[in-house]
């Protein structure tokens, strides 16, 4: 398993700009999509915060299920700045190529494949990381894919099935006879879940066949995590997911740490509060009243999980049924606990 270098890692050594395929990024700190989270809302808000590239929330391959309002507003990329690339997950290489070709027309310039979802609803029907257990399948879908559009196609892997079964470095192989520009790879395998610790020995060995950027992800949220794992595995960037919920800021922090070595104060409470609101105030926008307010409460969670009466907080603001109220409820909250000494 990898350990931490025992000398101290050079300053700027694991933050640079990166690229996929003509597109160059400002940085390599990156956001993974998240079903249900990084929607368009929270992708600009981590852009503010300095993410380099963020990719949006999977969408279905098969165009029939795009009516769904979930979808069409996955598929709304309107107003966006920065690269916009979108994800697509199927098991179909002709639905896949026909996906992508439309996201495209809608405005994505970067396509990338999911192969690494997890989830059982998307595994059973041969989707996600069930596809690395075909790999003649995963040739046929990405050939087509790249064939199909003409902007970079990325792809993003677990590092196999199972830990019997690990097969990163022989997919690694097929991505890139198939053209594929970047390859994001997940250090855990499927049976893995999230239940143990992502380790990267797995993608050090891609990095022998993958000779296009590379993208590490998994249990990445300190400085120390991104140095330690890009000079481990020679990734080129690497991709942040659950540490960033409730913490945009957290790309604004690890630049800033990986920069200059000094890790940044906590943000004020008043601080938080301001962009919660904020947050909020756009999901509402995006959403609608309604649909804002119930989409709100799970970033709600992650915002205050670190405070002292979180729990007592989430079941109060998850009763509030329009946007003043969980506004009311919020500016309460992070006001009892004043400004911190920072």
């Amino acid at each position: 398993m990898i350990t931490p270098s025992a000398t101290q890692p050079k300053l700027q050594s694991s933050l640079h700009p990166f690229v996929i395929g003509h597109y160059q990024f400002p940085n390599n700190l990156v956001l993974a999509p998240m079903a249900g989270i990084t929607d368009r809302p929270f992708r600009v808000l981590c852009r503010q915060f300095g993410a380099g590239y963020t990719v949006a929330e999977m969408v279905a391959a098969n165009t029939a299920l795009w009516g769904s309002r979930k979808s069409l507003r996955r598929l709304d990329y309107s107003g966006e700045s920065g690269i916009i690339a979108a994800q697509i997950v199927g098991a179909d290489p002709i639905e896949l190529a026909q996906a992508a070709q439309l996201n495209v027309d809608l405005g994505a310039q970067i396509i990338d494949i999911n192969m690494g979802c997890p989830a059982q609803k998307v595994c059973r029907v041969a989707a996600g990381s069930a596809l690395l257990r075909d790999e003649p399948l995963v040739g046929r879908i990405l050939a087509a894919v790249v064939a199909a559009v003409p902007v970079p196609v990325t792809l993003k892997i677990r590092t196999g099935w199972s830990p019997e079964t690990r097969n990163a470095p022989v997919i690694a192989h097929i991505a890139h006879d198939s053209g594929i520009a970047a390859l994001t790879v997940h250090g855990r395998t499927r049976a893995c879940h999230y239940n143990i610790p992502a380790e990267y020995d797995t993608l050090a060995a891609v990095r022998e066949v993958f000779t296009g950027t590379l993208i590490a992800n998994g249990d990445i949220a300190t400085a120390e995590d991104v140095r330690r794992i890009v000079d481990a595995t020679g990734a080129d960037a690497i991709m942040i997911g659950r540490a960033a919920r409730g913490r945009p800021w957290l790309f604004r922090d690890l630049a800033a740490e990986l920069t200059t070595g000094i890790a940044p104060p906590a943000p004020d409470p008043a601080w938080i509060a301001a962009l919660v609101c904020t947050h909020l105030d756009e999901l509402y926008q995006f959403y609608g009243a309604t649909m804002g307010v119930q989409i709100a409460r799970k970033h709600l969670a992650w915002y205050c999980r670190s405070f002292p009466q979180a729990t007592a907080f989430r079941a109060t603001v998850n009763q509030a049924q329009t946007p003043a109220q969980q506004i009311a409820l919020v500016q309460t909250f992070f006001a009892q606990f004043g400004a911190t000494e920072s």
